[in-house]
């Protein structure tokens, strides 16, 4: 089976300009701040409704449709792969946080089910991306722990489609803040070294 790098979709910072690194380096930031401040404002009202959860969450997947959208069609020194990965996840993204933020006043199930299957692709396939990104970076570790996070957390949710706003709220909650912190590792780590010999 081929590695990332031969399929191009390896995200490595020394194939990368010092621009190019401090781009990643802020796209990874903002989804990491966004991601904490989406788990922490999730936890702070854990009584409210799944309205209020589905919308932080399609927030979320809105601004992280438009990260990676940009990563993709701005990132001149990223592979053509990973390029288009980005861009098609960004999209699929983005709808996705339009869909939930559009439909809050839909009924509660069918609203967790939308947020369930919403969420558990959507962290399946980032976690997946971050893991194919990570390469042989010296941020690997993290980059492999946050896409695995992402990715088990994605199937647990699509195995429990049914279980309650308030559970779905405080595991989503959880999850966003670790996800959270690991972006920020991630932004500080990312092309560290890399950048002072360029």
């Amino acid at each position: 089976m081929p590695d990332a790098r031969q399929l191009g979709l390896e995200l490595d910072a020394r194939a990368l300009t010092a621009r190019a690194i401090t781009a990643v380096r802020v796209m990874f930031a903002v989804l990491g701040v966004v991601a904490l401040a989406v788990g922490v404002a999730m936890l702070v009202w854990p009584g409210r409704t799944l309205a209020v959860g589905a919308a932080l969450a399609g927030i979320y997947f809105v601004i992280a449709g438009v990260a990676r959208i940009a990563m993709g069609v701005l990132g001149a020194s990223i592979s053509g792969g990973l390029r288009g990965l980005s861009i098609v996840m960004g999209v699929l993204m983005l709808v996705a946080g339009m869909v939930m933020l559009r439909n809050l006043a839909a009924s509660t199930t069918v609203l967790l089910v939308i947020v369930a299957l919403t969420v558990g692709v959507g962290w399946i396939i980032d976690g997946i991306m971050v893991i194919l990104e990570s390469g042989k970076a010296r941020s690997r570790g993290w980059a492999v722990a946050y896409g695995a996070i992402g990715v088990l957390a994605g199937i647990a949710v699509i195995a429990f489609p049914t279980m309650t706003a308030t559970v779905m709220i405080w595991i989503a909650a959880a999850v966003f803040v670790v996800l959270g912190i690991m972006g920020l590792v991630r932004a500080f780590t990312f092309g560290r070294g890399i950048e002072a010999e360029l």
